[in-house]
Order: C-alpha cells, then structure tokens, then sequence
C-alpha cells in the first residue's frame, strides 16, 4: 500500500490550503484514515481522522472548527481542507492508514503512512 500526500506550502496566517493523500496498492475503503502533523523539535500528533465509509469524523481540539477531512473513495483520496491558518499550525502533515479496528488517534496503530508534506505559515 503506498500513500502520497501533496498540497502543502507557505501561506500567510488566516489563510488555507488543501492537502491531499492518494492511496493505491490496496482496496481504499477498507481504511480509516486519518492526518498527522509533527513540527520542529515536537512529537507527531493526531489532527484528523474519518471513518471508511466517511460519515464519522474526528478532529483534535486545536484544529475543530477549523480543518475539515474528507474522503472520496472512488478517487481513492483523503483531504484535509486547512482554513484560518495558524503559525502554530506549520509543520509536516502525514496521512496514514489503519485497516483493523475503531478509528485511533494513536500513531502507532496506523498500518502505513505516506511521506508527508510541508506547511509553513507566516506570521
């Protein structure tokens, strides 16, 4: 199964971007997806995630309100739409998925990730 993420950049803060992960090798809707970001000198944590299907979706607190994930499965792509960017919001952004069990915020319970994408926004 492999991932590809893109879409990240430099955006001023208050502005938006719209990442995206493609998966391939495997059957998408099988997976829960989710996004993770991990800045400069910080541990990697959870931002988002959705269900297989995408009726149910999670968001951590510091982005509720905020970003938005989503999925279309006939493209085999999971979003995560980013609105009134944050500087606190600059780092690399991975997607990951897990094909057992409830949709996690923990890492380590993703199967496989992709290979991430840089945000970085200006102050």
């Amino acid at each position: 199964v492999q991932l590809q993420a893109s879409g990240g950049g430099l955006v001023q803060a208050g502005g938006s971007l719209r990442l995206s992960c493609v998966v391939s090798g495997s059957s998408f809707s099988r997976y829960h997806m989710a996004w993770f970001r991990q800045a400069p000198g910080k541990e990697r944590e959870y931002v988002a995630a959705i269900s297989r299907g995408g009726g149910s979706t999670y968001y951590a607190d510091s982005v509720k309100g905020r970003f938005t994930i989503s999925r279309d499965n006939a493209k085999n792509t999971v979003y995560l739409q980013c609105d009134s960017l944050e500087p606190e919001d600059t780092a690399v952004y991975y997607c990951a998925a897990r094909e057992r069990g409830p949709y996690s915020t923990r890492a380590y319970e993703y199967d496989y990730w992709g290979q991430g994408t840089l945000v970085t926004v200006s102050s």
